[in-house]
């Protein structure tokens, strides 16, 4: 009999390592998107293509992450985009070596050149302003694995409308998100913003994430789940 999959456990153990990270992911999408299957992965030879081409050796998280579900863009690209290996590329000011895109260009996430040698990294963010001067990468979370935990969690908040929703929280509705949800065992984030930084909640089979207090993005695993936080959660969602 299959052991039923339970997200809080087993992602207390993802933010723990990489092997927790990696086992979070596949247990998550068999319930919520898909099993992941063999021909998910990137090849070796596009990851030894990408380090010949940048000249540079890609981090282990980063080689697992793409041997593993590197072509699942249900996972990994529904809004902001995952790069291909062929696509990685160091930025202009040769800082760091870029592997995802905000869909809209407005931010950029990186691992510091320096940093390449560790296994798991720290991952930057680098926001798209108008002022080019007052670009800098920033904080984002502590290692690779765990970012790609946040990529598969937050992509699965941009599936089919029926099961996706957004509500601009009024008085009260974090309140209500806190007693009617449980907290997930994920660091609020980015890193140095974690009193007002973004948190994870679960509920009987929704997700839900509350970005700081600015707006809540909620993912049902069915559109009934979704509807029963609607109800629990009162407010003007925009699809409700």
């Amino acid at each position: 009999m299959t052991q039923e999959f339970d997200l809080v456990a087993s992602l207390a153990r993802g933010v723990e390592d990489r092997s927790g990270a990696w086992s979070f992911i596949e247990g998550f999408a068999a319930r919520w998107a898909g099993p992941l299957e063999s021909g998910d992965g990137r090849p070796e030879e596009e990851l030894v293509a990408a380090e010949a081409r940048l000249g540079v050796r890609l981090p282990a998280a980063l080689r697992e992450a793409y041997r593993l579900f590197g072509r699942r863009g249900d996972l990994t690209s529904n809004h902001d985009v995952l790069l291909a290996p062929a696509e990685l590329y160091v930025d202009a000011a040769g800082e760091a070596l870029v592997f995802r895109h905000e869909n809209q260009g407005a931010a950029s996430w990186g691992v510091l050149l320096a940093a390449l040698a560790d296994d798991d990294p720290a991952v930057l963010v680098r926001p798209d302003l108008a002022d080019k001067a007052a670009e800098r990468w920033e904080g984002w979370l502590p290692r690779l694995s765990l970012c790609f935990v946040e990529i598969v969690l937050s992509e699965s908040l941009h599936v089919d409308g029926e099961r996706c929703d957004f509500l601009d929280p009024e008085d009260g509705s974090i309140e209500l998100l806190e007693e009617t949800c449980a907290r997930l065992p994920f660091p609020a984030y980015p890193e140095g913003e974690e009193e007002h930084g973004i948190r994870w909640f679960l509920g009987p089979d929704v997700l839900v994430r509350d970005d700081g207090g600015t707006g809540l993005m909620a993912r049902g695993r069915t559109a009934p789940a979704l509807e029963r936080l609607r109800e629990l959660v009162d407010g003007d969602w925009l699809d409700g």
